[in-house]
């Protein structure tokens, strides 16, 4: 099989998809959690800040997401087709989700009345919850697996997706997502909203701690498959220990009010977490719960090793023009939120 840099091209395609999918979580996730935020501002010009602080960059993250599915659809066309069969459901709301957020986003400040501000408030954090819960969702029943048979078909129903294990990876991602919103936010306010946000951060990591611990004591204990490829190279559980790490550094750092550093290692643990996931499922990316060989892997799903090649290229030449806008963006749009007329 043919290799580069030392890995065959399904692999390298599999850290492609995880590199772009780690991206978007780290950049659409703090977003986002502060939308699944925002009731918390009760006053209009806190909520004007903190639309503000997202609003240059939000939709530039939304790029991340679009470049993954592409990316699984041109490297693994059976796991694209099978993911979206399986959760078709959640991914219509998730859509939907996104509709509605991006509208929140733009139609609030349209008009000045209170009723009408208020509505697309509701609804913008609705939809940023929704969003994230929905992602949680749909990872926690990737990570334990889920009903396919021998044609890949699905055969569960809605209440399958459900489950204890994946209703519990989804609060987590939420509570990730609240304590990376709420960060960003502080490094970006000032005054009484900045107060207001410290409190939220102490709040928000303390309810991700509490998710991470449970959603780590399930994973050992109820999917031992994740564990596998741990225990056949011990090493691999500095992992692990760096991701105990980095949660407690979070703290640290929020405790010592040093928020970018604290954002720094709330980006990481969303890396780590992920990369986690990514070890745990290889060489497969969709596992069956009915049968181990109905599951399918990276081989099994991996387009024609031209495709591949033709792929790498453009995403070799497409993520560091993605990556220096993003770079771009986030220099130009540094430092406190100020309104002015042109704001949201």
């Amino acid at each position: 099989m043919e290799t580069i840099l030392g890995l065959d091209l399904p692999t390298l395609w599999f850290l492609v998809i995880g590199g772009l999918i780690t991206g978007y979580g780290v950049l659409d996730g703090f977003d986002l959690g502060a939308g699944s935020l925002h009731l918390f501002f009760n006053k209009e010009e806190s909520r004007r800040i903190a639309l503000n602080a997202i609003g240059p960059v939000w939709d530039g993250n939304e790029v991340w997401l679009v470049i993954a599915g592409g990316a699984l659809f041109a490297g693994f066309p059976l796991v694209y087709g099978t993911i979206l069969s399986t959760f078709y459901i959640p991914f219509m709301l998730f859509l939907v989700a996104l509709i509605f957020r991006a509208i929140s986003i733009e139609f609030r400040s349209k008009e000045p009345m209170a009723w009408w501000r208020k509505m697309w408030d509701i609804s913008y954090m609705a939809s940023s919850t929704l969003i994230t819960l929905l992602l949680g969702l749909i990872l926690g029943n990737l990570i334990q697996g889920i009903p396919i048979d021998a044609t890949h078909a699905f055969t569960g129903d809605l209440f399958t997706f459900f489950n204890p294990y994946a209703v519990l990876i989804a609060f987590t991602t939420l509570s990730l997502f609240m304590l990376h919103g709420a960060i960003y936010l502080v490094m970006k306010t000032e005054n009484r909203l900045y107060a207001k946000l410290t409190v939220l951060v102490n709040n928000c990591s303390k309810f991700f701690i509490l998710c991470f611990i449970l959603s780590s004591m399930s994973t050992l204990i109820y999917i031992p498959h994740m564990s596998e490829e741990f225990k056949q190279n011990p090493w691999l559980f500095a992992l692990p220990l760096l991701a105990v790490l980095t949660v407690l550094n979070i703290k640290r750092n929020i405790d010592a009010r040093k928020y970018f550093t604290a954002f720094v290692f709330s980006s990481c643990i969303t890396a780590i977490l992920l990369i986690l996931f990514a070890i745990g499922l290889y060489p497969n990316i969709v596992i069956s719960t009915l049968d181990p060989a109905f599951s399918i892997s990276i081989y099994d799903a991996a387009s024609s090793p031209k495709s591949l090649r033709i792929m790498l290229l453009m995403a070799a030449i497409g993520t560091p023009l993605v990556i220096s806008y993003t770079i771009f963006v986030f220099w130009t749009f540094r430092g406190k939120v100020k309104l002015n007329e042109m704001s949201y």
